[in-house]
């Protein structure tokens, strides 16, 4: 006899200590106990609540990564495959890539195709999908409808596959989706949103599909607002806050720099190396204290150019910065704010950040300095 168990069959308000209280088996089924593996099988308080979405324990256990190739993904893939195994972490980009693919899976796979992307998931059994797939901000204000289609697109299939394979999925938010509305400094975590970019309003539409595919179908969608983000790994691409990864590279490479930012924008930014935390520290968080989960404010430092700029020379006393201002970026920069207030984020999982700019800025310049003399 073959038993088989859909969550729509449990009660919703059943507790884990009901469902750890011996199952009786009714009286006509008979379970053939050949081997431990059996007996694993038929453990089945324990499987109950792994198929409930409001149960945690270290959740995270075979990994699909969509879009593993941009910026976030190329060092998110490294950093999951240390902690749960490189065979339990698949790397997936629409393009070929030989480095995702040393020591673990990697498929190439066009996040706008639902049905491969279903097939990814049911073939590696994953459980938990990190959607990287969007065009950034400056990019995106060069052709909207592409920008919608492609970042829309692949949230749309994602959530979907998650619905319907029963995975937990993290797609980032941005402090894009804020706007000139809302309020310019320590920004709360609720408050009005109304974007001036296609990357914006596609951001703030995914919160909201986030939120609603959690309170419709139970998928445990979870999300943070990511600052910028700077790495000495791999290059931006697109994005309005690009400026404070470049102006380091540049530092190294010629000791001047062209800043297409007004030196009086700020803007808030996060190293790298919290932004991997972060991603892991919210997926593992316990759901039951998550008052909120599309999308978490995170903090870490908030500069304007000619901040950075300083820090840099503090190192590099001769580096030289201009500014050649880029009239989109310069209005995206300014309808964006100057700081974001993450105490829920803090209160709710744990946040804490470990860089601020100096620290970061020696590493970034050893890094790259290292990096330029191959």
């Amino acid at each position: 006899m073959r038993l088989e168990l859909t969550t729509s069959s449990l009660p919703r308000k059943c507790s884990t200590t009901e469902l750890r209280q011996p199952f009786a088996l009714s009286s006509g089924a008979k379970v053939r106990k050949k081997n431990e593996k059996t007996k694993k099988m038929c453990d089945f308080p324990d499987y109950f609540l792994s198929l409930l979405t409001n149960y945690n324990q270290k959740q995270m256990k075979r990994i699909l990564i969509v879009g593993a190739g941009g910026q976030i993904g190329s060092e998110l893939t490294v950093y999951l495959r240390k902690i749960y195994g490189g065979h339990n972490v698949v790397a997936t980009d629409m393009r070929e890539c030989k480095s995702l693919g040393e020591d673990g899976p990697f498929e190439v796979l066009n996040a706008l195709d639902a049905t491969a992307m279903a097939s990814v998931v049911a073939r590696h059994r994953i459980d938990t999908i990190f959607n990287l797939v969007a065009l950034l901000s400056a990019v995106g204000e060069r052709n909207p409808q592409m920008a919608w289609n492609v970042n829309m697109g692949a949230l749309n299939n994602s959530l979907e596959v998650a619905r319907q394979h029963h995975c937990a999925l993290f797609t980032p938010s941005s402090i894009g989706a804020f706007g000139p509305s809302s309020p310019k400094d320590k920004t709360p975590q609720d408050t009005i949103m109304q974007p001036t970019t296609i990357y914006g309003v596609c951001k703030v539409t995914g919160e909201l599909l986030g939120n609603y595919y959690h309170h419709k179908y139970g998928v445990d969608t979870r999300s943070v607002r990511f600052p910028g983000i700077i790495s000495n790994v791999t290059l931006p691409g697109g994005g309005t806050t690009d400026y404070a990864v470049e102006i380091y590279y540049e530092a190294i490479r010629s000791g001047r720099f062209t800043c297409p930012v007004p030196a009086d924008v700020y803007m808030d930014m996060i190293y790298m190396p919290d932004a991997l935390r972060a991603c892991v520290e919210l997926m593992e968080a316990d759901p039951s204290k998550l008052v909120h989960r599309n999308s978490f404010n995170i903090a870490s430092m908030s500069f304007t150019p000619e901040i950075i700029c300083a820090e840099i020379r503090k190192r590099m006393p001769a580096f030289e910065m201009t500014y050649d201002i880029d009239p989109v970026k310069r209005e995206i920069a300014e309808s964006w704010p100057n700081s974001l207030d993450d105490t829920c984020a803090r209160e709710e999982w744990g946040w804490k950040p470990e860089w601020d700019l100096s620290r970061m800025t020696d590493d970034m310049l050893a890094h790259i300095r290292a990096k330029l003399a191959k």
